[in-house]
């Protein structure tokens, strides 16, 4: 029987969509999932602010009565305007190992992206940089990190059979703890400090709660990535929906921010807890003891990862030194915390300053995910 290409449309649909690749990856332990909810609102347009800033459609493949394959085709209208192009993304893409579900699904989206006149494709990519993007075509021997989603070895191979080529790689790294500050990080940090007259600020629930400080490190973020491959610049509404979504429940000890004497927000580093074994077990849903393996791996028992989400720093100050201040503060709160390693978010291939901050520890390199791309 041929592939059937369905456009979801009701919240029954939207369901089976999520649900996919808990069924596809059932019996792989590499694969972590994605948070249930978290996945409904992200593809809900009445509840992702940055759906006001796109076009956006879901689609399913169905073979003999059955969920086969999923893609979401995205039109981000910001990332189009300000890297002027006529993109569209696919994102959300998973299937079965048949080619003519792969071939189906993109042709789909590609169809829909023309209508609006769309002269590329590019994927897996979200809404923007903070949705799951990137496809793993090395390293498939390691559990993914909760960030960053693993995929099957036969994904790559479906997507060069049918046409597309690299558009850009990023690089995962696993950074081993060392046992103590390097000693040329903290003459660093105490050199940039006075020069500059930098400090670190501890900053809490309240600031960010209260004082709305998480505005301010999404801004920064804003400001320091601006101009790396096709990140979208986050419009104030999203910026409140992420607040809400990544810092409501983050462990504050492991996020470093570095302030100069007129309190302006300059540096910051957002580390966290690894949820990937504790997001497996509860099989990505909170109930009924889902929050329970997540809420112990944050704050009771920790696993020995950790996650670098991010690392920012103010244009303004770059290539002075400052990152030797996050590093400083960070590292005797990870030796203390017990953890072996961090796990990077992913990097790209072309950001050297990023990858070269790793040079004075022990790291080995763990996965590396494309973005594929051709014109239409």
């Amino acid at each position: 029987m041929s592939v059937i290409i369905t456009e979801v449309k009701t919240k029954k649909e939207l369901r089976l969509f999520v649900k996919f690749p808990m069924n596809l990856y059932k019996d792989s332990p590499y694969y972590v999932p994605n948070l249930y909810f978290d996945e409904m609102n992200a593809l809900d347009p009445a509840k992702n602010p940055m759906c006001k800033y796109s076009k956006f459609v879901r689609f399913l493949a169905w073979k003999d009565g059955k969920v086969v394959g999923r893609v979401a085709g995205i039109i981000n209208e910001i990332a189009n305007r300000d890297w002027d192009h006529k993109e569209v993304r696919f994102g959300w893409f998973d299937f079965v190992d048949d080619r003519e579900v792969s071939k189906a699904l993109l042709e789909k989206v590609i169809e829909w992206g023309k209508s609006y006149g769309m002269t590329q494709i590019s994927g897996p990519l979200g809404f923007t940089d903070f949705d799951n993007e990137g496809m793993v075509v090395e390293g498939f021997d390691q559990i993914s990190s909760f960030m960053l989603k693993f995929n099957y070895p036969y994904y790559r191979e479906h997507m060069e059979a049918l046409g597309y080529e690299k558009v850009i790689d990023w690089q995962e790294y696993r950074i081993f703890v060392p046992e103590k500050v390097p000693e040329k990080v903290s003459r660093i940090a105490e050199i940039v400090a006075d020069r500059y007259k930098l400090h670190v600020r501890n900053i809490t629930k309240r600031d960010i709660n209260k004082e709305k400080y998480g505005q301010k490190l999404f801004d920064l973020i804003n400001r320091t990535y601006c101009e790396l491959y096709d990140f979208t610049v986050l419009p104030p509404e999203v910026i409140d929906s992420y607040v809400d979504t990544y810092l409501g429940f983050i462990d504050l000890r492991y996020v470093v921010v570095i302030e100069n004497e007129e309190g302006k927000l300059v540096a910051l580093a957002i580390t966290m807890p690894s949820l990937a074994h504790a997001v497996q077990k509860g099989g990505g849903y909170l109930f009924p003891f889902g929050w329970w393996h997540i809420v112990k791996s944050m704050y009771l028992k920790h696993e020995e990862a950790l996650e670098l989400m991010l690392i920012a720093v103010d244009p303004d100050y770059r290539n002075k030194g400052v990152n030797a201040m996050l590093f400083n503060e960070l590292i005797p709160r990870i030796i203390e915390g017990g953890f072996k390693y961090g796990e990077s978010n992913a990097e790209l291939e072309t950001n050297n300053k990023v990858q070269n901050q790793w040079d004075l520890y022990e790291k080995q390199l763990q996965r590396v995910r494309r973005i594929f791309g051709k014109s239409i």
